[in-house]
């Protein structure tokens, strides 16, 4: 029996260890101590950082792994290929997986030829007076290592990018950040996976996006607004992307943005995407994705599970937010089981605070839906979020 090492034990990667099983796979779940579901269903369990790539080649040592995944996180990207390459496993490189997880180096990698905006690195207050210089607002600020739009700030002043630069710097474990343009346009995503170097599928997807210090996902959809128009411009910035950063053998999470007809990369990572991503996938293909990664992690055959699929089911995603900060008095939920409803899911329950979002650690819930086309998807969303009322308390 091959045996499998999922890097995560939370909510999100509970698909991958249920995928493992039912591919006859035995799990081993990595990650820090405390009361994560992965644990309870995972075959053998040890406590280690993912995001320390030698405690993870380590455990993958000591439990003989024959293979190693995550998904919908980046904390351990970096460990993952590290282990791919010390134990000669399918995944990443270890340098593609490190440039991947820094934002600094892989804008760097996008010099070779990634239409993406321009970006300086900044270590100091005085380094960042000079960046000024040379770029026009609104700017970002940017941490390099932390995923979900944290540490990740729109300035359209010099007094505020002087504020949010002592936020960056706080938020980051680094002693470095970046300053860089910001381009205003229509934010999306991108999905794809790439097999020996062969790209399997890339799945461009539109965003729905909270407005915070900058645009932050809430929810995504296929297909593709513009697919005709720009479709095969994403498709190859994704794959130059793909090539800068040397990432093969593994899933592919991409953001974009569009500006007048042109496609500019935002970022680019070697696994699987959040918010639902692996649900969309799924559900245009008519297949399980979170099988297809561990299938490419085992060494198994993933591109059968791609063949001729060219198109594929609509379907949406939406992430349950609130507004105001109180505490959760009671769900009031009037949705009947329905076919086109693939899920309706709360992350609270009464008793419980919440806070107004600012990123996906304040989600309440999500929806998930398909149907026979986009409009018909986001017309039933507003059914469906008008039969829904949250009461909290202040």
């Amino acid at each position: 029996m091959k045996k499998l090492m999922i890097l995560g034990a939370s909510y999100s990667q509970l698909p991958l260890y249920e995928a493992a099983r039912k591919l006859g796979a035995a799990t081993v779940a990595a990650s820090t101590p405390g009361d994560w579901p992965g644990f309870a269903v995972a075959d053998e369990s040890v406590y280690a950082d993912i995001t320390n790539p030698e405690a993870i080649l380590k455990a993958a040592q000591e439990k003989g792994i024959d293979g190693i995944a995550t998904c919908c996180l980046d904390a351990g990207v970096r460990a993952l290929g590290y282990t791919c390459e010390k134990m000669g496993l399918i995944g990443p490189s270890a340098r593609a997986a490190d440039i991947s997880n820094d934002k600094f180096k892989m804008k760097e990698a996008f010099m070779a030829g990634v239409q993406c905006a321009r970006h300086i690195c900044i270590h100091s207050l005085e380094e960042l007076e000079e960046a000024l210089e040379k770029l026009e607002f609104p700017v970002v600020l940017k941490a390099v290592d932390l995923m979900g739009s944290r540490g990740i700030f729109r300035c359209n002043t010099r007094e505020e990018t002087f504020f949010y630069y002592n936020k960056t710097m706080e938020a980051t474990r680094k002693d470095y950040c970046l300053v860089e343009e910001f381009i205003e346009g229509q934010v999306l995503g991108c999905e794809a996976m790439i097999r020996d170097g062969k790209l399997l599928y890339c799945l461009p997807n539109n965003i729905e996006a909270f407005q915070s210090y900058v645009p932050t996902p809430i929810g995504h959809s296929v297909p593709y607004r513009k697919q005709e128009e720009l479709g095969a411009e994403v498709r190859h910035q994704v794959e130059l992307a793909i090539k800068a950063v040397g990432l093969d053998n593994c899933p592919v999470n991409c953001d974009l943005i569009e500006k007048d007809g042109k496609i500019y990369v935002i970022e680019i990572t070697g696994r699987a995407g959040g918010t639902c991503l692996p649900e969309m996938v799924s559900i245009y293909y008519g297949i399980n994705y979170y099988e297809a990664i561990v299938r490419l992690a085992l060494g198994m055959d993933v591109e059968e599970m791609f063949r001729g699929k060219t198109s594929g089911v609509a379907n949406l995603s939406r992430t349950l937010l609130s507004e105001k900060d109180g505490v959760v008095k009671a769900i009031h939920n009037e949705n009947e089981p329905a076919e086109d409803i693939v899920d309706l899911s709360f992350n609270i329950a009464p008793g419980e605070e919440v806070h107004h979002y600012t990123n996906g650690r304040d989600r309440l819930g999500q929806v998930i839906l398909q149907g026979g086309s986009l409009e018909s998807c986001e017309k039933r969303l507003q059914e469906i979020l008008s039969k829904i009322n949250i009461e909290f308390t202040v």
